[in-house]
């Protein structure tokens, strides 16, 4: 699977994630042999829990299928610069290489922020590589669905069960 077709399935997964609600981010993990391992988009509202980032569901899902924590020489593609968090579990996992869509200034913890690679207290560094072809589509899909929830009434935030 070339990386512009591992990117396009993040995408789908993303576009998936913004159907049921969540934050729109997929992932998509490719073992050393290219064979597809796991994909997913953000749960974290369906399944009620904070660190339910498609990186981190996806590393779960092959680890498990893997029998092993360690993901060594495998790639994460990622329709958004990954949190500090997912940067976290990727070095621990030791996933070999990652490659994400768009840059994001306020959360992202691997070009922007805490740049979590570049800290010397991280013990596993992957190659990382942006791919711009697929940076503005993946950032229209996060802009069409916050521009989509603040356009929300009041009233209807509060009958969907969710507050500011």
């Amino acid at each position: 699977m070339t990386d512009a077709e591992a990117i396009a399935l993040a995408l789908e997964e993303a576009k998936s994630a913004a159907g049921r609600g969540e934050v729109p981010v997929g992932a998509v993990l490719l073992g050393a042999d290219g064979a597809t391992l796991a994909r997913d988009g953000n749960r974290i509202l369906e399944l009620k829990d904070p660190t339910a980032h498609a990186e981190i569901l996806v590393m779960r899902t092959a680890a498990r299928a893997l029998n092993n924590e360690r993901l060594i020489d495998s790639t994460l593609y990622v329709s958004l610069e990954p949190c500090a968090m997912c940067a976290g579990a990727m070095a621990m996992a030791r996933v070999g290489r990652l490659v994400f869509a768009a840059c994001d200034p306020k959360g992202g913890a691997v070009l922007h922020g805490p740049r979590f690679f570049e800290q010397p207290t991280c013990h596993h560094r992957p190659v990382v590589e942006q791919t711009e072809p697929h940076a503005a589509e993946a950032g229209e899909i996060l802009k069409s669905f916050f521009r989509a929830r603040r356009s929300w009434s009041e009233p209807a935030r509060r009958e969907a069960g969710e507050t500011k």
